[in-house]
């Protein structure tokens, strides 16, 4: 069961859409009731199975709603879960029928991305995250480490066992989705930071001071990043990162008109 409440009403003010004018990842404007629904979630981190039922039920959800549809995915679909692999494959396919799909990039999918063109970062990215995504691509890393397999041998399996088309999916992923009054980026916002001047790893990689702050701004902004047992609400922020790697949860938040809920 899911419950609603009126999160949007008392923010009435029109917020002029922004032109992505800046170099680095991309950031997209919708206007405010382009979709008669939109269903986000985040941090996937290689939980395949739970990603194809979400899914599912986003359907039987959106299936008595008359209008266009978005599902946004708010970043990191890689690392810790078993599937990264098939996360991946997943959602560099179409969406389901009615559907558009936004896929922004969280942070370990820009580490990903450096991993494969900068090999030598190995050791690095391991002790980060990794061994799981690795293994979802058929490689076998303690093994390479063991048998004392330097950089660039380690760096011809992941270029042979990784498609290239993966990487350039998640190169081309943009980093934040701005809906009317709405923000949607992976970890948050730098507090009263013009969103001009934000830059990308403030978006893929803040926590504080803008989980205990919030934006500062004029947005609702809807954030994973941070886990948690239960989405999280914030001063003008709702967390929805609830460690389906660790959990089994999965958590998709809906806005239908001025109406915030949970899936």
């Amino acid at each position: 069961m899911g419950y609603m409440f009126n999160y949007l009403g008392p923010w009435r003010q029109q917020i002029p859409i922004l032109a992505g004018n800046r170099k680095g990842r991309a950031r997209l404007t919708f206007a405010e009731g382009e979709f008669a629904a939109v269903y986000a979630m985040s941090d996937i981190h290689g939980c395949y199975n739970e990603l194809v039922a979400v899914h599912r039920r986003i359907e039987e959800d959106a299936a008595r709603i008359a209008g266009p549809k978005l599902i946004v995915m708010l970043g990191d679909y890689v690392d810790r879960g078993p599937d990264s692999s098939a996360v991946l494959e997943f959602l560099s396919k179409g969406p389901p029928p009615g559907f558009q799909r936004l896929v922004l990039c969280g942070n370990h999918d820009a580490e990903l991305v450096k991993l494969y063109r900068k090999p030598a970062r190995i050791f690095e990215w391991l002790s980060f995250a990794g061994t799981e995504t690795l293994q979802s691509y058929g490689i076998d890393i303690d093994h390479l480490l063991q048998s004392a397999a330097g950089n660039e041998a380690i760096a011809r399996v992941i270029h042979n066992m990784i498609p290239e088309r993966h990487i350039q999916f998640l190169e081309s992923l943009p980093v934040m989705l701005q809906m009317g009054r709405v923000l949607f980026v992976h970890a948050g916002v730098k507090p009263g930071v013009d969103l001009k001047k934000q830059k990308d790893n403030d978006l893929m990689w803040i926590r504080q001071p803008f989980l205990d702050e919030g934006p500062q701004l004029p947005f609702l902004v809807i954030h994973g990043h941070t886990p948690a047992r239960i989405p999280t609400f914030g001063p003008q922020r709702i967390g929805i990162d609830t460690a389906v790697s660790a959990t089994g949860r999965l958590t998709v938040l809906t806005i239908k008109g001025t109406r915030v809920g949970i899936l």
